[in-house]
Protein backbone atom coordinates (compact mmCIF):
# COMPACT_ATOMS: atom_id res chain seq x y z
CA UNK A 1 0.00 0.00 0.00
CA UNK A 2 1.41 3.37 -1.03
CA UNK A 3 1.22 6.51 1.09
CA UNK A 4 1.05 10.13 0.02
CA UNK A 5 4.03 12.33 0.76
CA UNK A 6 2.30 14.12 3.64
CA UNK A 7 1.32 10.78 5.20
CA UNK A 8 4.82 9.41 4.85
CA UNK A 9 6.30 12.52 6.44
CA UNK A 10 3.93 12.25 9.39
CA UNK A 11 5.06 8.65 9.83
CA UNK A 12 8.72 9.65 9.66
CA UNK A 13 8.22 12.46 12.14
CA UNK A 14 6.67 10.04 14.64
CA UNK A 15 9.98 8.14 14.63
CA UNK A 16 12.07 11.25 15.16
CA UNK A 17 13.05 11.95 11.54
CA UNK A 18 13.35 15.67 10.80
CA UNK A 19 11.04 16.71 7.95
CA UNK A 20 10.11 19.71 5.87
CA UNK A 21 7.00 20.92 7.69
CA UNK A 22 3.68 21.34 5.93
CA UNK A 23 -0.03 20.55 5.90
CA UNK A 24 -2.37 19.12 3.28
CA UNK A 25 -5.12 21.22 1.66
CA UNK A 26 -8.22 20.15 -0.27
CA UNK A 27 -9.03 23.56 -1.76
CA UNK A 28 -7.39 26.91 -2.43
CA UNK A 29 -8.96 28.53 0.65
CA UNK A 30 -7.44 25.91 2.93
CA UNK A 31 -4.08 26.35 1.22
CA UNK A 32 -4.11 30.06 2.05
CA UNK A 33 -4.89 29.43 5.71
CA UNK A 34 -2.14 26.82 5.90
CA UNK A 35 0.38 29.20 4.35
CA UNK A 36 -0.44 31.79 7.03
CA UNK A 37 -0.15 29.13 9.73
CA UNK A 38 3.27 28.03 8.47
CA UNK A 39 4.43 31.63 8.42
CA UNK A 40 3.59 31.95 12.12
CA UNK A 41 5.10 28.57 13.05
CA UNK A 42 8.30 28.66 11.00
CA UNK A 43 8.69 32.23 9.79
CA UNK A 44 8.79 31.05 6.18
CA UNK A 45 7.90 33.72 3.62
CA UNK A 46 7.94 31.38 0.62
CA UNK A 47 5.95 28.17 0.28
CA UNK A 48 6.20 25.00 -1.82
CA UNK A 49 2.95 23.64 -3.28
CA UNK A 50 3.13 19.91 -4.04
CA UNK A 51 0.56 17.76 -5.81
CA UNK A 52 -0.28 14.69 -3.72
CA UNK A 53 -0.44 11.71 -6.07
CA UNK A 54 1.08 8.22 -5.91
CA UNK A 55 3.76 8.88 -8.51
CA UNK A 56 7.31 10.19 -8.62
CA UNK A 57 8.68 12.84 -10.95
CA UNK A 58 6.02 15.37 -9.96
CA UNK A 59 8.38 18.30 -10.38
CA UNK A 60 8.97 17.42 -14.04
CA UNK A 61 5.23 17.29 -14.63
CA UNK A 62 4.43 20.64 -13.03
CA UNK A 63 3.29 19.16 -9.74
CA UNK A 64 5.76 21.05 -7.53
CA UNK A 65 5.84 24.84 -7.58
CA UNK A 66 7.21 27.65 -5.44
CA UNK A 67 4.97 30.49 -4.24
CA UNK A 68 6.65 33.73 -3.17
CA UNK A 69 3.58 35.39 -1.68
CA UNK A 70 0.14 34.48 -0.35
CA UNK A 71 -1.63 35.37 -3.60
CA UNK A 72 0.59 32.93 -5.47
CA UNK A 73 -0.15 30.20 -2.91
CA UNK A 74 -3.87 30.47 -3.55
CA UNK A 75 -3.47 30.80 -7.32
CA UNK A 76 -1.09 27.83 -7.73
CA UNK A 77 -3.16 25.60 -5.43
CA UNK A 78 -6.32 26.45 -7.38
CA UNK A 79 -4.62 25.60 -10.68
CA UNK A 80 -3.09 22.39 -9.36
CA UNK A 81 -6.16 20.94 -7.66
CA UNK A 82 -8.20 18.94 -10.14
CA UNK A 83 -5.47 18.91 -12.80
CA UNK A 84 -4.46 15.66 -14.46
CA UNK A 85 -0.78 15.35 -13.61
CA UNK A 86 1.38 13.39 -16.04
CA UNK A 87 4.84 12.36 -14.83
CA UNK A 88 7.47 9.85 -16.02
CA UNK A 89 5.93 7.38 -13.54
CA UNK A 90 2.27 7.69 -14.61
CA UNK A 91 0.43 6.47 -17.66
CA UNK A 92 -0.35 8.86 -20.50
CA UNK A 93 -3.66 9.57 -18.75
CA UNK A 94 -1.85 10.86 -15.66
CA UNK A 95 -3.40 11.15 -12.20
CA UNK A 96 -5.98 13.62 -10.92
CA UNK A 97 -4.71 15.85 -8.12
CA UNK A 98 -7.20 15.75 -5.23
CA UNK A 99 -4.96 17.27 -2.54
CA UNK A 100 -1.94 19.53 -2.33
CA UNK A 101 0.73 19.80 0.34
CA UNK A 102 1.60 23.35 1.42
CA UNK A 103 5.14 23.14 2.82
CA UNK A 104 7.72 25.55 4.16
CA UNK A 105 10.55 26.66 1.91
CA UNK A 106 13.73 25.10 3.30
CA UNK A 107 16.13 26.40 0.64
CA UNK A 108 16.81 29.59 2.56
CA UNK A 109 20.13 31.51 2.58
CA UNK A 110 22.69 30.77 5.29
CA UNK A 111 26.36 30.40 6.09
CA UNK A 112 26.80 26.97 4.45
CA UNK A 113 26.15 25.36 1.10
CA UNK A 114 22.79 23.65 0.50
CA UNK A 115 23.14 20.05 -0.71
CA UNK A 116 20.68 17.38 -1.86
CA UNK A 117 21.17 13.66 -1.16
CA UNK A 118 19.29 10.46 -1.95
CA UNK A 119 18.53 7.77 0.68
CA UNK A 120 16.23 4.76 0.48
CA UNK A 121 15.65 1.65 2.58
CA UNK A 122 14.39 -1.57 1.00
CA UNK A 123 14.80 -5.34 0.99
CA UNK A 124 17.61 -6.81 -1.10
CA UNK A 125 16.23 -10.22 -2.06
CA UNK A 126 19.62 -11.39 -3.34
CA UNK A 127 21.13 -11.21 0.15
CA UNK A 128 17.93 -11.58 2.21
CA UNK A 129 18.94 -8.42 4.06
CA UNK A 130 17.59 -4.91 4.32
CA UNK A 131 19.60 -2.41 2.35
CA UNK A 132 20.21 1.33 2.66
CA UNK A 133 20.92 2.81 -0.76
CA UNK A 134 22.26 6.36 -0.85
CA UNK A 135 24.01 8.90 -3.02
CA UNK A 136 25.53 12.37 -2.85
CA UNK A 137 23.62 13.17 -6.07
CA UNK A 138 20.01 13.50 -4.93
CA UNK A 139 17.21 15.36 -6.67
CA UNK A 140 15.05 14.99 -9.76
CA UNK A 141 17.70 13.30 -11.90
CA UNK A 142 18.55 10.39 -9.59
CA UNK A 143 17.49 7.88 -12.28
CA UNK A 144 20.10 9.32 -14.65
CA UNK A 145 22.72 9.13 -11.90
CA UNK A 146 22.00 5.43 -11.41
CA UNK A 147 22.15 4.79 -15.15
CA UNK A 148 25.15 6.90 -16.17
CA UNK A 149 27.30 7.04 -13.02
CA UNK A 150 26.44 3.97 -10.90
CA UNK A 151 29.67 4.46 -8.95
CA UNK A 152 27.96 7.40 -7.21
CA UNK A 153 25.38 5.05 -5.66
CA UNK A 154 26.39 3.44 -2.33
CA UNK A 155 24.88 0.42 -0.56
CA UNK A 156 24.85 -0.56 3.10
CA UNK A 157 23.39 -3.97 3.99
CA UNK A 158 21.89 -4.62 7.41
CA UNK A 159 21.97 -8.08 8.97
CA UNK A 160 18.40 -8.67 10.27
CA UNK A 161 19.74 -10.70 13.21
CA UNK A 162 21.91 -7.81 14.39
CA UNK A 163 20.17 -4.68 13.15
CA UNK A 164 21.63 -1.37 12.02
CA UNK A 165 24.85 -0.68 13.91
CA UNK A 166 26.10 2.80 14.89
CA UNK A 167 29.25 2.51 12.78
CA UNK A 168 27.06 1.95 9.69
CA UNK A 169 25.23 5.23 10.28
CA UNK A 170 28.57 6.99 10.67
CA UNK A 171 29.88 5.32 7.51
CA UNK A 172 26.90 6.62 5.51
CA UNK A 173 27.38 10.17 6.81
CA UNK A 174 31.11 9.95 5.99
CA UNK A 175 30.48 8.70 2.43
CA UNK A 176 28.09 11.60 1.94
CA UNK A 177 31.09 13.84 2.69
CA UNK A 178 29.51 15.53 5.68
CA UNK A 179 31.22 17.05 8.69
CA UNK A 180 30.40 18.97 11.84
CA UNK A 181 26.76 19.33 12.84
CA UNK A 182 25.51 18.04 9.46
CA UNK A 183 27.45 14.81 10.05
CA UNK A 184 25.84 14.32 13.47
CA UNK A 185 22.40 15.15 12.10
CA UNK A 186 22.79 12.63 9.27
CA UNK A 187 23.83 9.86 11.67
CA UNK A 188 20.64 10.46 13.66
CA UNK A 189 18.57 10.80 10.47
CA UNK A 190 19.70 7.40 9.12
CA UNK A 191 19.10 5.68 12.47
CA UNK A 192 15.56 7.05 12.81
CA UNK A 193 14.76 6.40 9.14
CA UNK A 194 15.68 2.74 9.51
CA UNK A 195 13.61 2.47 12.69
CA UNK A 196 10.62 3.92 10.83
CA UNK A 197 11.10 1.41 8.00
CA UNK A 198 11.17 -1.54 10.43
CA UNK A 199 8.49 -0.24 12.75
CA UNK A 200 5.96 0.28 9.98
CA UNK A 201 6.72 -3.02 8.19
CA UNK A 202 7.40 -1.15 4.97
CA UNK A 203 8.75 -2.55 1.73
CA UNK A 204 10.23 0.79 0.67
CA UNK A 205 11.19 4.13 2.17
CA UNK A 206 12.61 6.55 -0.39
CA UNK A 207 13.69 10.06 0.59
CA UNK A 208 14.64 12.18 -2.40
CA UNK A 209 15.91 14.65 -1.67
CA UNK A 210 17.36 14.50 1.79
CA UNK A 211 18.44 18.10 2.24
CA UNK A 212 21.40 19.56 4.06
CA UNK A 213 20.16 23.07 4.67
CA UNK A 214 22.29 26.19 4.66
CA UNK A 215 22.48 26.01 8.46
CA UNK A 216 23.54 22.33 8.47
CA UNK A 217 20.20 20.71 9.33
CA UNK A 218 19.22 17.40 7.69
CA UNK A 219 15.60 17.22 6.49
CA UNK A 220 13.38 14.87 4.52
CA UNK A 221 12.04 17.15 1.78
CA UNK A 222 10.19 14.43 -0.09
CA UNK A 223 9.01 11.00 0.97
CA UNK A 224 7.82 7.87 -0.82
CA UNK A 225 6.53 5.03 1.35
CA UNK A 226 5.25 1.61 0.31
CA UNK A 227 3.83 -0.54 3.11
CA UNK A 228 3.90 -4.34 3.01
CA UNK A 229 0.27 -5.40 2.49
CA UNK A 230 0.96 -8.72 4.22
CA UNK A 231 1.78 -6.90 7.47
CA UNK A 232 -1.08 -4.40 7.51
CA UNK A 233 -3.01 -6.54 10.00
CA UNK A 234 -0.47 -5.31 12.57
CA UNK A 235 -1.00 -1.65 11.67
CA UNK A 236 -4.69 -0.80 11.84
CA UNK A 237 -3.83 2.90 12.10
CA UNK A 238 -1.96 2.79 8.79
CA UNK A 239 -4.72 0.91 6.94
CA UNK A 240 -6.92 4.00 7.33
CA UNK A 241 -4.39 6.01 5.27
CA UNK A 242 -5.24 4.11 2.08
CA UNK A 243 -6.44 6.41 -0.72
CA UNK A 244 -8.47 4.28 -3.13
CA UNK A 245 -8.76 7.23 -5.52
CA UNK A 246 -5.11 6.61 -6.43
CA UNK A 247 -5.69 2.96 -7.34
CA UNK A 248 -7.17 1.32 -10.40
CA UNK A 249 -10.94 0.99 -9.71
CA UNK A 250 -11.05 -2.52 -11.18
CA UNK A 251 -8.26 -3.66 -8.84
CA UNK A 252 -10.10 -2.14 -5.87
CA UNK A 253 -13.31 -3.93 -6.87
CA UNK A 254 -11.45 -7.22 -7.30
CA UNK A 255 -9.98 -6.97 -3.78
CA UNK A 256 -13.49 -6.57 -2.35
CA UNK A 257 -14.38 -9.98 -3.81
CA UNK A 258 -11.17 -11.64 -2.62
CA UNK A 259 -9.59 -11.71 -6.08
CA UNK A 260 -5.90 -11.12 -6.78
CA UNK A 261 -6.10 -8.87 -9.83
CA UNK A 262 -3.55 -6.66 -11.55
CA UNK A 263 -4.48 -4.84 -14.72
CA UNK A 264 -2.01 -4.99 -17.62
CA UNK A 265 -1.88 -3.43 -21.07
CA UNK A 266 -2.68 -6.45 -23.24
CA UNK A 267 -5.39 -8.06 -25.39
CA UNK A 268 -5.95 -11.50 -23.83
CA UNK A 269 -7.69 -11.78 -20.48
CA UNK A 270 -6.78 -14.68 -18.22
CA UNK A 271 -8.50 -16.21 -15.22
CA UNK A 272 -6.43 -18.74 -13.26
CA UNK A 273 -6.18 -20.29 -9.79
CA UNK A 274 -2.73 -20.02 -8.26
CA UNK A 275 0.05 -17.49 -8.87
CA UNK A 276 2.42 -20.01 -10.44
CA UNK A 277 -0.17 -21.23 -12.94
CA UNK A 278 -1.09 -17.61 -13.66
CA UNK A 279 2.51 -16.78 -14.59
CA UNK A 280 2.73 -19.88 -16.80
CA UNK A 281 -0.55 -18.92 -18.48
CA UNK A 282 0.74 -15.42 -19.18
CA UNK A 283 3.86 -16.95 -20.76
CA UNK A 284 1.64 -19.11 -22.99
CA UNK A 285 -0.32 -16.06 -24.09
CA UNK A 286 2.92 -14.28 -25.03
CA UNK A 287 4.23 -17.30 -26.94
CA UNK A 288 0.94 -17.47 -28.84
CA UNK A 289 1.41 -13.92 -30.11
CA UNK A 290 -0.84 -12.16 -27.65
CA UNK A 291 -0.26 -9.97 -24.60
CA UNK A 292 -1.83 -10.61 -21.18
CA UNK A 293 -4.48 -8.06 -20.28
CA UNK A 294 -4.36 -8.93 -16.61
CA UNK A 295 -3.10 -11.14 -13.83
CA UNK A 296 -6.11 -12.69 -12.09
CA UNK A 297 -5.94 -15.41 -9.46
CA UNK A 298 -9.40 -16.51 -8.26
CA UNK A 299 -7.82 -18.38 -5.34
CA UNK A 300 -8.01 -21.92 -4.10
CA UNK A 301 -11.54 -21.69 -2.68
CA UNK A 302 -13.27 -19.97 -5.60
CA UNK A 303 -17.02 -20.42 -5.92
CA UNK A 304 -19.41 -19.64 -8.79
CA UNK A 305 -20.11 -16.11 -7.50
CA UNK A 306 -16.44 -15.18 -7.30
CA UNK A 307 -15.78 -16.57 -10.78
CA UNK A 308 -18.65 -14.52 -12.17
CA UNK A 309 -17.28 -11.34 -10.58
CA UNK A 310 -13.85 -12.11 -12.02
CA UNK A 311 -15.46 -12.61 -15.41
CA UNK A 312 -17.18 -9.21 -15.21
CA UNK A 313 -14.02 -7.38 -14.17
CA UNK A 314 -12.00 -8.81 -17.08
CA UNK A 315 -14.69 -8.01 -19.63
CA UNK A 316 -14.75 -4.35 -18.57
CA UNK A 317 -11.50 -3.93 -20.48
CA UNK A 318 -12.49 -3.15 -24.07
CA UNK A 319 -9.00 -4.05 -25.30
CA UNK A 320 -9.56 -7.72 -24.41
CA UNK A 321 -10.00 -9.74 -27.63
CA UNK A 322 -10.11 -13.21 -26.04
CA UNK A 323 -10.42 -14.77 -22.59
CA UNK A 324 -8.45 -17.80 -21.43
CA UNK A 325 -9.69 -19.62 -18.33
CA UNK A 326 -7.08 -22.05 -17.03
CA UNK A 327 -8.04 -23.88 -13.83
CA UNK A 328 -6.30 -26.78 -12.13
CA UNK A 329 -8.72 -28.35 -9.66
CA UNK A 330 -6.88 -29.17 -6.48
CA UNK A 331 -8.73 -27.59 -3.59
CA UNK A 332 -11.04 -25.69 -5.92
CA UNK A 333 -13.54 -27.85 -7.79
CA UNK A 334 -13.62 -27.48 -11.55
CA UNK A 335 -17.41 -27.84 -11.69
CA UNK A 336 -17.77 -24.78 -9.41
CA UNK A 337 -15.63 -22.76 -11.78
CA UNK A 338 -17.56 -24.07 -14.76
CA UNK A 339 -20.84 -23.11 -13.11
CA UNK A 340 -19.46 -19.62 -12.52
CA UNK A 341 -18.51 -19.32 -16.18
CA UNK A 342 -21.98 -20.49 -17.29
CA UNK A 343 -23.73 -18.12 -14.87
CA UNK A 344 -21.55 -15.20 -15.89
CA UNK A 345 -22.19 -15.74 -19.59
CA UNK A 346 -25.95 -15.98 -19.06
CA UNK A 347 -26.15 -13.02 -16.67
CA UNK A 348 -23.92 -10.74 -18.72
CA UNK A 349 -25.29 -11.86 -22.06
CA UNK A 350 -24.01 -11.20 -25.58
CA UNK A 351 -20.33 -11.95 -24.95
CA UNK A 352 -18.67 -11.32 -28.28
CA UNK A 353 -15.08 -12.32 -27.54
CA UNK A 354 -13.89 -15.96 -27.84
CA UNK A 355 -13.76 -17.97 -24.59
CA UNK A 356 -11.11 -20.66 -24.20
CA UNK A 357 -11.53 -22.90 -21.17
CA UNK A 358 -9.09 -25.46 -19.76
CA UNK A 359 -10.29 -27.28 -16.63
CA UNK A 360 -8.18 -30.08 -15.21
CA UNK A 361 -8.26 -31.88 -11.87
CA UNK A 362 -11.05 -32.30 -9.30
CA UNK A 363 -14.45 -32.81 -11.01
CA UNK A 364 -13.03 -31.87 -14.42
CA UNK A 365 -15.37 -34.34 -16.20
CA UNK A 366 -18.43 -32.84 -14.51
CA UNK A 367 -17.17 -29.36 -15.39
CA UNK A 368 -16.75 -30.23 -19.06
CA UNK A 369 -20.28 -31.65 -19.14
CA UNK A 370 -21.70 -28.48 -17.55
CA UNK A 371 -20.12 -26.28 -20.22
CA UNK A 372 -21.08 -28.56 -23.12
CA UNK A 373 -24.72 -28.72 -22.00
CA UNK A 374 -24.92 -24.97 -21.45
CA UNK A 375 -25.11 -24.21 -25.15
CA UNK A 376 -22.42 -21.53 -24.82
CA UNK A 377 -19.85 -20.89 -27.53
CA UNK A 378 -16.83 -21.99 -25.52
CA UNK A 379 -13.63 -23.54 -26.85
CA UNK A 380 -12.73 -26.40 -24.49
CA UNK A 381 -9.11 -27.61 -24.43
CA UNK A 382 -7.13 -30.14 -22.39
CA UNK A 383 -3.47 -29.33 -22.97
CA UNK A 384 -1.70 -25.97 -22.51
CA UNK A 385 -0.37 -26.37 -26.04
CA UNK A 386 -3.95 -26.53 -27.31
CA UNK A 387 -4.78 -23.37 -25.38
CA UNK A 388 -1.88 -21.56 -27.06
CA UNK A 389 -3.00 -22.77 -30.49
CA UNK A 390 -6.55 -21.52 -29.87
CA UNK A 391 -5.25 -18.11 -28.80
CA UNK A 392 -3.16 -17.87 -31.97
CA UNK A 393 -6.21 -18.88 -34.02
CA UNK A 394 -8.63 -16.33 -32.52
CA UNK A 395 -6.11 -13.46 -32.68
CA UNK A 396 -5.09 -14.07 -36.28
Amino acid sequence: MNLHEFQGKDLLSSYGVSIQRGYVANNSKESLEIAKKLNKETGTKWWVIKAQVHAGGRGKGGGVKLAKNLNEVEKIADEMLGMRLITPQTSSNGKIVNQVLIAEDVYYPGPYETKEFYISVLLDRRTNQNMIMYSTEGGMDIEEVAEKTPNEIFYEHVNPKIGLLPFQCRKIAFNLKLSGNAYKEMVKFVKCLYEAYLGSDSSLFEINPVLKTSDDKILAVDCKVSLDNNALFRHKDLVSLRDKREEDPDEVEAQEFGLNFIKLDGNVGCMVNGAGLAMATMDIIKQAGGNPANFLDVGGTANAERVEQAFRIILKDKKVKALLINIFGGIVRCDRVAQGVVDACKNIGNIEIPLIVRLQGTNAIEAKKLIEESGLKVESVILLKEAAEKITEVLS
